[in-house]
């Protein structure tokens, strides 16, 4: 069929053509949505939309058709034996029917449209009604709602329209404070689904430990180091003074202590999962951090990493010396390097996605398309575009949209 041969949109969905909604509930089971076409098929309807949720074993089937012409050479009209025969057919299964009359398709969705992801450990009752009638409150109107995933935490997704993607964050960012869940907005559209990259940083991020508070056992300064650490993250002190002033405190330990650091790094639960699946995508995954190549370095060939950058530790002779070499990655350091690596990989900023969790972490949140607070610092959580407070560093895969099953389907078929 030509394009000039395919009949308008307005021929089938206008808001003059009559319309039956038929709905279908009852226990699942195979051939439900079969039977109902067929059955539809006999009385030469269009379908205008189709809708198919299962909960626990409950099928919920809608289907948006158009109605039948009336019967040839009757009386009355075939939408009388559509329903008679809808209605027998449904209750030969045990299944309920319900058949409504209206005009048109759907009404259009309202401009501004966003995905609302919600994610609790676990996710109350109470939560998520408040968070449904926070959307309300905007404007907006939720269309479809959606379960992500079931484990480690639960997530479910909000299709949101008729609100400004900012006025949704803005409204539900201190709801989701308040409620102890988190909440990320995002706006819709193609973009979504582009390719991107996603730039995380190192120490309490990727990793679960602080690498210099890992050096600094060593060198039994362990208490002085992690006091500027905590400071530092923070923001209390400025990031490349307080690196200096740690680093200083390394002195003279001897440069084989840099693989035993190595071996005691332990990743954060759900990272490898993280960068698996990002990677299968075909995303692009960097790091950069206020600690040092030493580490990242590693990190960068066991994920297969595309970008790291660190400070560097000064080695001579075999010792540390206490000083680190190159251009010191502070907070404006990390917000460049995350231009930088999207510029190589060809991603517009707005298609990034940063993680981080301290305070020199927050200038590469802002810039980034979409900036994740993990397990942060106040200051942090209230600054970034969306807060992650549970300890599994896969869960920002269902900020993106992306399901535990797909994930799982993924690692079973690898």
């Amino acid at each position: 069929m030509s394009a000039s041969q395919i009949p308008p949109a307005t021929a089938v969905t206008g808001d003059d053509v009559p319309t039956l909604l038929v709905k279908i509930f009852g226990k699942d089971r195979p051939g439900i949505t079969a039977g109902l076409f067929d059955t539809l098929a006999a009385y030469s309807v269009d379908v205008v939309d189709i809708e198919q949720v299962v909960t626990r074993g409950r099928i919920t089937l809608c289907a948006l058709v158009t109605a039948p012409s009336p019967a040839q050479g009757a009386t009355g009209s075939s939408e009388g034996d559509l329903r008679a025969t809808v209605h027998s057919w449904a209750e030969s299964l045990n299944l309920q029917a319900e058949i409504i009359s209206g005009r048109g398709d759907n009404r259009p969705r309202g401009t501004g449209r966003s995905h609302v992801t919600v994610l609790g450990h676990p996710l109350t009752a109470e939560s998520a009604a408040a968070i449904a009638a926070a959307i309300t409150a905007t404007g907006g109107n939720i269309d479809r709602i959606f379960r992500l995933a079931k484990y480690p935490v639960t997530a479910v997704e909000f299709a949101v329209s008729g609100a400004a993607t900012e006025a949704l964050r803005s409204v539900l960012a201190p709801e989701a404070a308040q409620l102890g869940v988190d909440v990320a907005v995002v706006a819709a559209g193609l973009q979504r689904r582009a390719q991107r990259l996603v730039v995380m940083d190192v120490d309490s991020t990727l990793i679960q430990d602080e690498v210099i508070e890992l050096f600094a056992a060593h060198a039994g300064c362990e208490a002085e180091v992690a006091e500027v650490t905590t400071a530092a993250m923070r923001g209390e002190l400025d990031f490349e003074q307080s690196l200096h002033a740690r680093v200083a405190l390394l002195g003279g330990l001897d440069a084989s202590v840099v693989e035993a650091v190595r071996k005691e790094v332990r990743l954060t639960p759900g990272a490898r999962t993280l960068v698996r699946t990002l990677k299968r995508l075909g995303y692009q995954v960097g790091v950069v951090s206020g600690g040092f190549t030493q580490v990242t370095d590693a990190l960068k060939e066991e994920l297969g990493l595309d970008f790291a950058s660190a400070n560097t530790l000064e080695i001579v002779d075999g010792k540390l010396t206490g000083r680190v070499t190159g251009a010191i990655v502070d907070r404006a350091g990390k917000a460049r390097l995350l231009r930088e690596f999207a510029q190589q990989a060809g991603v517009p900023l707005a298609q990034t996605v940063a993680i981080g969790d301290g305070a020199n972490d927050l200038d590469m949140l802002n810039a980034a398309g979409l900036g994740v607070a993990f397990n942060a610092k106040p200051v942090v959580r209230e600054a970034a575009h969306t807060a992650v407070n549970v300890p599994f560093l896969d869960t920002v895969l269902y900020l993106l949209g992306i399901t535990r099953d797909e994930v799982e389907a993924a690692d079973t078929h690898e």
